[in-house]
């Protein structure tokens, strides 16, 4: 004969101690959980709300700097610790853990055009518009000791851009040629021309080192290896590219800063167009810089604004302004990818939060999880129309929103003129011509 009994097992529901969580018994079962889909979309819907609730990025202001803020760097190996030069050639060590400064020397006469740490972080390099490049010491000098550089070399022209080898004791500038140097030395090792009268901006790709890149007043990039004699080759565009940063996870691609109010991601194997074109800006973009895990860049603008995009997308996830920020100059992400800092013209640094409505601070193993069930569900239900509503919704000042949509009915209009000129012309004379294909003119080789 059977017997049916209940058979409990306390381990099963009682808690070890008062502190733990009450156990509670789950049957997994779908049929025994009708209407799962529509209470994790209303979780979603509620996820997407709190998050644009808590989404308060601005976190610090550092002020000190007298005069615009004009380039900034990142140290090689210390997170907290930030380099800053402005335009009346003073430049400024911060601590951005205690969030003020402790270090200010006198670097140059005139605008400060550039700063780069060293690759083991025990010295850096500054240049300026007194036509000199100086290596400094990292270490703060000792009390009764002069605040003097550790080597200065005096060039022949103004320098407008620095960067530093990954891995060796090599650096490279720009003015009105690009230069290689060798830090033992004081003349360059190696020089690259290629007709054009002055360059903007030169960067080291931080995957294969030998490369570089520089941005020219011509309105081209050229792309350069340290091995050979001459440039390899340069892309020609409609206008002048800013400055530009390589992707540090993919070798092939870097991103540059246009006049025309774009970005433009080219990949260096086939220049003939670009891999993408990232809108949204509605002025000049002055700089960027890539987020450590190569999936993101920042940029800023002279439109006073600065916006976060994905490398694969062409508008941005994010913008970031404020009242009293004026136009932004110069932009970094920090090495560990919570953090974005911007120097802009009105003498102050910002620092914000990467991703907006991140908590900071240590979390706990119930606020990790439930964090990740949230950004789980609103992946899943991100293209349904009132939780994508909400989730794009941003407040722009006044001014950037009304020229945002004067520059959305000007291309409006040209495409539609495009279109009717096409429509009334013979079949096949008037070509289409893709966004991406507009904006690139010839590349050389």
């Amino acid at each position: 004969m059977k017997v049916k009994v209940l058979s409990r097992n306390p381990d099963d529901y009682v808690r070890e101690t008062k502190y733990d969580i009450q156990r509670v018994p789950r049957n997994y079962d779908p049929s025994l959980h009708p209407f799962e889909v529509n209470r994790e979309y209303t979780r979603a819907l509620n996820a997407t709300k709190l998050e644009r609730v808590f989404a308060k990025p601005f976190l610090a202001s550092l002020d000190g700097h007298r005069d615009g803020v004009n380039c900034m760097a990142k140290h090689s190996t210390s997170l907290s610790c930030l380099l800053s030069g402005s335009c009346d050639g003073e430049l400024k060590i911060w601590n951005l853990t205690k969030r003020d400064c402790v270090r200010t020397l006198q670097a140059h006469e005139g605008f400060v055009r550039g700063i780069v740490v060293r690759f083991c972080g025990t010295s850096f390099f500054t240049v300026g518009d007194d036509k000199t490049i100086k290596q400094w010491k990292m270490e703060t000098p000792m009390y009764g000791e002069e605040e003097e550089p550790l080597n200065t070399i005096l060039g022949k022209t103004v320098f407008t851009g620095l960067d530093h080898h990954r891995q060796e004791g090599v650096f490279a500038t720009c003015g009105q040629q690009v230069d290689i140097w060798d830090e033992q030395r004081s003349s360059p090792i190696r020089s690259f021309t290629w007709g054009v009268d002055s360059f903007s901006s030169v960067r080291f790709n931080p995957v294969e080192t030998e490369l570089l890149a520089s941005c020219a007043s011509d309105r081209s990039i050229v792309l350069y290896d340290m091995r050979e004699a001459t440039p390899l080759k340069k892309v020609v565009m409609t206008m002048r590219s800013n400055t530009l940063c390589w992707n540090p996870m993919e070798a092939y691609y870097f991103t540059c800063a246009n006049e025309d109010y774009n970005l433009y991601t080219y990949d260096m194997r086939n220049l003939e167009q670009p891999v993408l074109v990232h809108m949204d800006h509605v002025s000049a973009v002055l700089d960027i810089d890539f987020s450590p895990t190569g999936k993101e860049f920042v940029s800023a603008s002279f439109d006073k604004t600065i916006r976060i995009f994905p490398k694969d997308g062409g508008h941005s996830r994010e913008v970031y302004h404020t009242k009293r920020m004026q136009h932004v100059i110069c932009v970094k992400w920090s090495a560990d990818n919570k953090y974005l800092l911007s120097g802009s013209d009105e003498m102050n640094i910002r620092l914000w939060k990467a991703n907006a409505s991140e908590k900071l601070g240590v979390l706990t193993h119930r606020e990790r999880e439930a964090t990740n069930y949230s950004q789980k569900l609103k992946e899943k239900f991100q293209h349904h129309p009132q939780i994508k509503r909400i989730a794009r919704h941003r407040h722009l000042p006044k001014t950037v929103f009304h020229q945002s949509k004067e520059l959305r009915v000007m291309r409006e209009a040209r495409r539609r003129k495009e279109r009717n000129v096409r429509k009334h012309s013979k079949p096949g004379s008037v070509p289409v011509i893709t966004e991406r294909e507009k904006h690139v003119v010839t590349v050389v080789k």
